[in-house]
């Protein structure tokens, strides 16, 4: 006898043939395993990728360089890889940007270079240099005006991004779901003052109401992501008071009520499962706009503080270069930005088609 499906395998099924929620998926995922190993991927490795080489400030994509390797006047010991992994390891060498170098019995004399077409001669004992004293780098999308790697602080940037858009879920799941379950489930008093509350904050436009948080709480990391928390759980606390109140009207909810269940477990066990579909798809929703939101506090200024990269604040470093001779080191994080939040909107539209949220058959 053939079995039927069930409805999260069914729900699997329609979101493997949705080619753009799955584009968006794997795109989720590549983000997710940039975010974890960044400080492995990226060229520079240092702490918030940020390493200055003011020398080589503002360079375009592609740009390539020979670099004499000097070590640093405390020795810098190696971090373990859980070390490394979470913030990054700290160079044990500075960086001279030079044009050449010749190296002659125990000593290395170079050109230094200074800008275009103006160099010094520099002279050290290669017992001050690295056991490879001289390495080329290249820079695949340029350098930012502090000469620090484009490309690494996208890489890092992404875990500011993820991680306030995960943030921000949890804080607008947790009130709006425990909030609306509680209009939609008692009514009454109890809608009427929830409905109350959420119609005013509702009425505050969410970019004041991120500043005056923000402002409350201080600029920083971990400030941000719940002020934009604090702002998104609105309409997850309408979408689930409306779900709540078609469902408590069901059987089977008469049903919990004729055993003699507590309400709380009515609530918990019985009715949340049932209205997770829309929960989800507007969980995605509000990841894609936590990300915009962070970043465009950070270009205001009010986000992520230097030198942590965020996207936001790199385009704010650079985006007088869009006018200039390299409009890519403000374009580049902006690529990012559109990207990411085009994957959770790809990955939260198929994710409402695959739930059948919109009561197709």
């Amino acid at each position: 006898m053939h079995q039927s499906p069930s409805f999260q395998q069914a729900a699997w099924q329609r979101l493997k043939k949705n080619k753009g929620a799955v584009l968006g998926m794997v795109v989720i995922v590549i983000s997710i395993l940039v975010a974890v190993f960044a400080y492995f991927l990226s060229a520079d490795s240092s702490p918030y990728a940020n390493r200055i080489i003011l020398e080589i400030g503002g360079e375009k994509p592609g740009y390539q360089r020979d670099f004499l390797q000097l070590k640093k006047e405390k020795a810098v010991s190696a971090a373990g890889f859980f070390s490394t992994l979470i913030s990054g390891q700290e160079d044990p060498y500075y960086y001279i940007p030079i044009n050449s170098y010749t190296i002659k019995n125990d000593s290395l004399t170079a050109q230094k270079y200074i800008d275009e077409g103006l160099s010094e001669p520099i002279a050290y004992p290669l017992s001050q240099c690295a056991p490879k004293p001289v390495v080329n780098k290249k820079f695949i999308a340029g350098t930012d005006k502090y000469g620090r790697d484009i490309m690494s602080r996208i890489l890092v940037g992404t875990r500011v991004s993820l991680s306030v858009g995960l943030i921000t879920v949890i804080i607008s799941l947790s009130i709006g779901l425990l909030l609306g379950s509680l209009a939609g489930f008692y009514r009454g008093k109890t809608d009427e003052l929830i409905m109350w509350f959420i119609n005013v904050i509702w009425s505050i436009p969410t970019l004041l109401l991120v500043f005056a948080i923000t402002l409350a709480l201080g600029k920083g990391f971990w400030q941000v992501f719940i002020a934009v928390g604090l702002t998104m759980w609105v309409n997850v606390a309408r979408l689930v008071r409306g779900q709540v109140l078609a469902e408590r009207e069901k059987e089977y909810i008469e049903a919990t009520r004729a055993l003699g269940f507590s309400d709380l477990r009515t609530i918990i066990r019985h009715i949340w499962p049932n209205i997770m579909g829309p929960v989800l798809v507007i969980a995605a929703s509000n990841f894609a706009s936590a990300i915009v939101i962070e970043a465009g506090l950070s270009f205001l200024g009010v986000g992520v503080q230097p030198p942590m990269p965020s996207w936001g604040l790199m385009i704010k470093e650079n985006y007088n270069f869009i006018i200039t001779q390299n409009p890519m080191l403000a374009l580049a994080p902006g690529f990012a930005i559109m990207l990411l939040v085009l994957a959770f909107n790809l990955f939260g539209n198929g994710l409402r088609d695959a739930l059948n949220v919109r009561g197709r058959v």
